[in-house]
């Protein structure tokens, strides 16, 4: 690929593209616009959450959210990755380790003692960029 990916901080006016791919992203739930609108607006509000978008000749080609927190346990800050997509044609291009990278130094930059997330699909690719299985994920829906 000889076009440049930029990854920076998602912007109110990336709303529309965003949402399609969290659309791709949902598996569990049906992806509601109004309610996306609704999050987005209080993701990008806040400052215990990092969305970044992937970026390639001004397309939105791939996303990341998370969050940090105190705890107990780690003594400190955690970072939790909460949802990662890279748009199908980009995948396997090193879209997603960039998201990664720029979720881990958000997180650094706010003393995170580790990073964490769940995911059924993606092990080998998490395994591939250092990290390494440590807990199983339970969930109840309300």
């Amino acid at each position: 690929m000889n076009a440049e990916i930029q990854i920076r901080a998602a912007q109110a006016k990336d709303a529309d593209d965003l949402f399609q791919l969290a659309k791709e992203f949902a598996t569990s739930f049906a992806a509601r616009k109004s309610a996306f609108e609704v999050s987005f607006k209080r993701l990008l509000a806040t400052s215990d959450a990092c969305v970044a978008i992937a970026e390639c000749e001004e397309k939105i080609i791939g996303y990341i959210l998370g969050f940090d927190h105190d705890t107990f346990y780690a003594n400190g800050r955690v970072a939790w990755t909460e949802e990662i997509m890279v748009h199908t044609d980009f995948r396997r291009k090193g879209i997603g380790k960039s998201l990664m990278e720029h979720f881990e130094k958000w997180a650094r930059a706010r003393d995170a003692k580790l990073i964490a997330l769940a995911t059924r699909r993606a092990a080998s690719f998490y395994k591939s960029i250092g990290y390494e299985e440590s807990a199983v994920y339970f969930r109840k829906l309300l």
